[in-house]
């Protein structure tokens, strides 16, 4: 694979987080993180020099040992390791694709919730906006947002992560509907949607790796 990212920098997140609702249980999403492990795989390949933060996904991290791997688990972990190895001008590219909670319980007074209620009700609280954080630290790194939407047409979806990407000030962004992101590795469908509104629709997670290094590789 040529080496177009020969020397960069890169930090790439995956795979979901977790919400405590007490001691023992958790809240989180579906996604394994897949994606993003083939995006730290390729960009590796391609010359890069990958830090890659990683959650508790279904499957493992990538096993190479030329890529520097921070495990994570609970939302506040990833929050905690943006804060310690972000600094301004030390990436030259962030690929933010971990799929972070929007809302956290409020703390439990119990160490464990007892079983047998009637009923439960549990109160959230919005998260931190971990992309919007990453920006603030370092405002000159190229930054790459991804936007997950369910049920919208395709120019819904297009327009919402557009608006999105502008919002959090990113460099590029990766829109998937769920039910194209679900239907498998090589049916997996994309669009890489930059600040002018150019799209670029992919197929198939490796390809939606190669052609998002491939972008961001002209840029940085």
């Amino acid at each position: 694979m040529d080496k177009i990212l020969k020397n960069k920098k890169i930090l790439i997140t995956a795979g979901p987080t977790w919400v405590a609702i007490d001691k023992v249980r958790v809240i989180t999403n579906i996604f394994s993180g897949k994606l993003g492990s083939i995006i730290a795989k390729t960009a590796q390949e391609m010359g890069a020099d990958v830090v890659f933060m990683f959650g508790p996904g279904r499957i493992s991290a990538p096993e190479n040992k030329k890529i520097k791997v921070l495990r994570f688990k609970y939302f506040d972990d990833l929050l905690n390791l943006v804060k310690e190895n972000i600094k301004p001008d030390k990436f030259d590219a962030i690929i933010h694709s971990a799929a972070v909670s929007d809302y956290m319980p409020l703390p439990s007074k119990e160490k464990k919730i007892k079983s047998g209620k009637k009923d439960l009700t549990i109160k959230f609280k919005p998260t931190i906006k971990i992309v919007d954080l990453i920006r603030k630290i370092d405002p000159k790194t190229f930054l790459v947002k991804f936007k997950l939407e369910v049920g919208l047409s395709e120019k819904e979806l297009i327009d919402v992560a557009y608006n999105s990407m502008l919002q959090s000030n990113a460099n590029l962004i990766v829109a998937n509907d769920f039910e194209m992101a679900a239907v498998g590795e090589k049916d997996h469908k994309a669009f890489i949607i930059n600040p002018e509104k150019n799209i670029q629709t992919v197929k198939g997670k490796k390809n939606i790796a190669i052609n998002l290094l491939k972008v961001l590789s002209k840029k940085i």
